[in-house]
């Protein structure tokens, strides 16, 4: 049904290839438009993106030593190191 399609990104000027899976994967969630950017452009652009949030420095619920992280947080939920992250979800906590 799907075959695939040689498009040219519009940051990079480079062609790039629009796979059939990539369209099977596009319509199956409902994603009408074809990707602009080929995947190199896309990955920059995204690390750019991230990188202008900033990060929040926040005390962490679980040992107390300070650490970032890349969301505002909220005074009324508990904010954890990334060590103290991973033992509680394997706690299941």
């Amino acid at each position: 049904m799907y075959e695939d399609k040689t498009l040219v990104c519009r940051e990079c000027g480079n062609e790039f290839i629009f796979t059939a899976g990539e369209q099977e994967f596009f319509s199956e969630r409902g994603l009408i438009n074809e990707p602009r950017r080929c995947p190199v452009c896309r990955r920059m652009r995204r690390r750019d993106e991230r990188g202008k949030k900033g990060f929040f420095e926040v005390v962490c619920a679980g040992c107390g030593e300070v650490t970032r992280v890349p969301f505002e947080p909220k005074p009324e939920r508990a904010v954890y190191c990334s060590d103290c992250y991973l033992k509680r979800r394997r706690a299941g906590e």
